[in-house]
């Protein structure tokens, strides 16, 4: 029988273990630095030991089932596990790794990592314009692209449209060198990047000089009617009020709009309204659209983004509670 403070794991063969203990038993490192448990194998079984050790091996079950479906783990995914766990949900009754939205160039599956990004991604197909809004890393413009590319192959779509504001961190097109199509490409390479990853370098620009693929400054879009294609706005906070109108109302038929950004980093000048702010307040009600939030547990960059994220967001709300509290004051100290 089981200790209180001990749970028995049964793994499934030498390939599981390998996969879940991690480079030099590094996962089991992270384990039980994060769940204050030890873990010690014998034979085929996993001794996890403390007093965390009935969480712990929830958490170990979860991540092996992960193993299960032929899922790499990595710091991130195993932090997130144990996020979900201490949140109350198991990430083993979810169905966040099960879908392939698409594959790359080389083969490899591309997932949603999180629920957020599962969400998003079910909205995707689910619905003709999706905002998915979050701070940066949470995969907003690669999924959407994923998802482009699914509906291009499977001939949803027969164009996919990548757009981009190109005025950006205060910077001018008419101050960098080059012809205009040099000068917009450095704002347009993320875009690229994702359709270089997943489709490959060759056929992208194949399908681009049939102009099947369009990547584009915002500006480019004024006067289109797009029927049958995937079309996404990356960096819509960056957008104009009436820049947003005018990107929306190129919808044509049969054509699916998704439209990404992060309202914390907003580079237009001061005094100027974000399109996508103003779009989440005037279409939230619109029946058809749906606003997709990602939040910071959603990142899948290097833990340290999330870290930098979550500590930016917090210097900001004590600014702002300084601020709203010096104006109290001065307004109570006024004539």
């Amino acid at each position: 029988m089981e200790a209180a403070d001990e749970v028995r794991i049964r793994i499934g063969g030498d390939g599981d273990a390998r996969a879940l203990f991690g480079s030099m038993d590094g996962n089991l490192k992270i384990l039980e630095d994060a769940l204050g448990v030890g873990c010690v194998l014998r034979s085929d079984e996993l001794i996890v030991t403390g007093k965390g050790a009935k969480n712990a091996g929830q958490v170990i079950s979860d991540l092996l089932r992960i193993v299960e479906r032929g899922d790499r783990l990595d710091k991130q995914k195993i932090e997130y596990v144990i996020g979900l766990h201490e949140s109350g949900v198991s990430y083993g009754d979810s169905d966040i790794d099960r879908d392939i939205i698409a594959f790359t160039h080389k083969g490899k599956p591309i997932k949603a990592k999180t629920l957020g990004q599962a969400a998003y991604v079910k909205a995707i197909r689910g619905r003709e314009v999706v905002f998915g809004i979050g701070p940066a890393g949470t995969g907003k413009t690669y999924l959407a692209v994923a998802s482009a590319v699914r509906a291009f192959k499977n001939k949803d779509a027969e164009k996919i449209i990548l757009a981009r504001p190109a005025v950006e961190a205060g910077e001018r097109l008419g101050f960098l060198p080059g012809d205009l199509q040099e000068k917009v490409d450095p704002y347009l390479r993320p875009l690229y990047d994702a359709l270089y990853e997943i489709m490959g370098r060759d056929t992208t620009l194949r399908l681009k000089e049939k102009e099947t693929i369009e990547v584009v400054p915002l500006a480019y879009m004024r006067g289109r009617t797009l029927d049958n294609a995937f079309i996404i706005l990356d960096e819509a906070q960056n957008t104009t009020k009436e820049q947003m109108k005018m990107f929306l109302t190129r919808m044509g038929f049969g054509s699916r709009v998704v439209v990404t950004g992060d309202i914390t980093q907003i580079d237009l000048p001061e005094g100027k309204t974000s399109g996508l702010v103003h779009a989440a307040k005037v279409l939230e009600k619109v029946k058809d659209i749906e606003f997709c939030y990602l939040q910071d547990g959603d990142v899948v960059r290097h833990s340290l983004v999330r870290k930098i994220i979550g500590a930016y967001e917090q210097y900001e709300r004590r600014t702002a509670g300084k601020k709203s509290a010096r104006q109290t004051g001065n307004r109570a100290g006024g004539p």
